[in-house]
């Protein structure tokens, strides 16, 4: 199989669980507390994800500056499209409760919850692509904390845009594009940076890692700790440790 249909199947396997994660939020009336507790374990292997795979990868690559440079860019890009997003509607296209506004209340939020799940899902399907440039076997870690993390996103996601009011369809639809994309961005991620001198795709992937990172915080974190228990912190730092012990050989 040649190499840019392997990191399109892996950017498919790991949006898959987007999809996985909107059947169980849709047609599971999942508690609150159990919600939490998932996106906190998502959130907490992602967390992992970056710190030991695509930043510690930048910094062997190509040193502490375009390392430190990549990551503030992904974090501003990612927070000012955010903001936009916001304005539109979609500043709650995480949360499993009614916070996310119907489209008779806010006019266009359809549309801007479609493009902020692409906002959310593409920087990790490109890193995902991206890791196969080395010639070897893909980031298994990487693909495995996008899976586990975006099956609690498109859980928490679709509980909420049912809550809203939206249809199935759209639901459905929307998660199943954002599956396409993501193996569309992985091939993206493989084929355009195969030129890329070592300091550019280290810039690249911690663009991508910072970008990941401000999502985790604005969007993960608050539904998270939306019905906050004792056992939130905890269960993040055993996401955290998931992920560590399997970037470990």
């Amino acid at each position: 199989m040649p190499e840019w249909s392997q990191a399109g199947a892996w950017g498919l396997l790991a949006g898959s669980a987007l999809l996985l994660g909107a059947a169980v939020g849709w047609f599971v009336r999942v508690p609150q507390r159990i919600i939490a507790s998932v996106m906190a374990f998502g959130a907490g292997v992602l967390l992992s994800a970056v710190s030991f795979e695509l930043i510690a990868e930048a910094h062997e690559k190509g040193g502490l500056l375009p390392t430190t440079l990549g990551a503030a860019g992904g974090a501003a890009a990612y927070t000012l499209a955010n903001l936009a997003l916001a304005r539109r509607g979609a500043q709650h296209r995480k949360r499993s409760g009614d916070q996310q506004p119907s489209e008779s209340e806010r006019p266009g939020s359809g549309s801007a919850l479609a493009v902020g799940a692409l906002l959310d899902g593409v920087p990790e399907s490109v890193v995902i692509g991206a890791s196969l440039l080395a010639g070897g076997p893909v980031s298994l870690v990487t693909v495995v904390a996008v899976f586990l993390s975006n099956v609690p996103e498109g859980l928490s996601s679709a509980a909420g845009m049912r809550a809203a009011g939206r249809s199935r369809r759209f639901v459905f639809a929307l998660w199943s594009i954002i599956t396409l994309v993501s193996g569309l961005a992985a091939v993206a991620g493989f084929t355009l940076l195969g030129d890329a001198p070592p300091a550019a795709l280290a810039a690249i992937t911690a663009l991508a890692a910072g970008a990941i990172l401000a999502m985790i915080t604005d969007t993960m974190v608050p539904e998270a700790f939306e019905s906050a228990h004792l056992l939130v912190g905890l269960v993040t730092v055993a996401g955290f440790l998931t992920a560590f012990a399997l970037s470990r050989p």
